[in-house]
């Protein structure tokens, strides 16, 4: 059996990678001021509408997802042809409206795909599932690399199916971002009075930063830490100790960071993080923040993704 996969452009993995394994991506447009760009997690596209346009007025952005339309029609032109079931993974439903989008489209689908395969010489049937993610940043990459993971093993799709359920469930999404204000005005912009005027001045006065922690679509701090490095420090190694501790559901962990990798790569504990995982077996991946996710949060933030059972934010 053919098994698609498609993500949206939310999904912090590395394009190269994607291509490798044939993943479609749902492109999330982002538009400020006059400026326009589709998210396709073109890195280098990234960096330069970051360069010119983010850090200055990404507060400002509106974001667009794929519309139910487009959606219908990138299934019914392509991929009802291209594959026999597909799963089709989204940023956490609480934050975008892709996950409705796409399971509005997928009655559609479902119910005009015959003539299409039909035309093309396939009379087999098709069948897809959309699945919330329950996740954003680095947690979204979870999920996709164990269905990578999954197909390549030969699984069936109810297998697949059952087993990225139970990942979409545990998969833990940690944040560091650099800059409150920012975070305080993007909120404001999309109606979420849930960063306060006070808590930003306090927090950016004293340099404090919250680690925040994403998990089943729901996002809290877990920890307040004094400087950026020093947050990012502890975030690395507490995703290092549950390397080391065996705690991982499954053999990957995803970064993401809003700039150039290499200062990523320069931050304290980020060597203990990497050694950990080539020293457990454990994949671990590196990419720029998506467009969207960067307007979001600011440039400079960093994320951290794996799934596991074990929760909190310990020493």
């Amino acid at each position: 059996m053919r098994i698609g996969i498609v993500v949206d452009s939310a999904c912090d993995l590395p394009i190269d990678y994607l291509q490798k394994h044939n993943v479609t991506i749902l492109p999330i447009t982002v538009r400020i001021g006059e400026a326009v760009l589709a998210d396709q997690r073109n890195e280098e596209a990234t960096l330069e509408f970051l360069k010119a346009h983010v850090a200055e007025h990404g507060h400002e952005a509106e974001t667009m997802p794929y519309t139910v339309q487009q959606i219908q029609d990138l299934f019914l032109q392509r991929l009802v042809i291209d594959y026999d079931y597909v799963f089709c993974m989204t940023i956490a439903r609480t934050r975008s409206p892709i996950f409705d989008n796409a399971t509005q489209a997928s009655f559609a689908i479902l119910n005009d795909y015959k003539p299409v395969r039909s035309a093309a010489g396939i009379t087999t049937p098709f069948a897809l599932r959309v699945l919330d993610t329950q996740s954003l940043f680095s947690g979204q990459a979870i999920t996709a690399v164990e269905s990578i993971r999954l197909r390549e093993a030969g699984e069936s799709p109810p297998k697949m199916r059952a087993r990225l359920e139970q990942v979409a469930q545990n998969t833990r999404a940690y944040m560091v971002p650099r800059d409150l204000y920012y975070i305080r005005a993007r909120a404001r912009k999309k109606g979420d009075r849930s960063v306060s005027l006070f808590s930003a001045a306090l927090g950016s006065a004293l340099d404090i930063k919250p680690v925040l922690h994403c998990h089943r679509g729901e996002t809290s701090p877990v920890a307040k830490i004094k400087g950026f490095d020093p947050a990012v420090e502890r975030l690395f190694k507490f995703t290092a100790r549950r390397v080391r501790n065996g705690e991982l559901m499954t053999p990957t962990v995803a970064l993401c960071y809003g700039g150039e990798l290499n200062e990523m790569r320069a931050l304290p504990g980020y060597r203990e993080l990497v050694d950990s995982c080539r020293t457990h077996q454990v994949e671990l991946f590196e990419s720029v923040m998506s467009l969207t996710g960067m307007v979001n949060v600011g440039k400079g933030a960093l994320a951290v993704g794996f799934a596991s059972e074990a929760g909190g934010f310990d020493d």
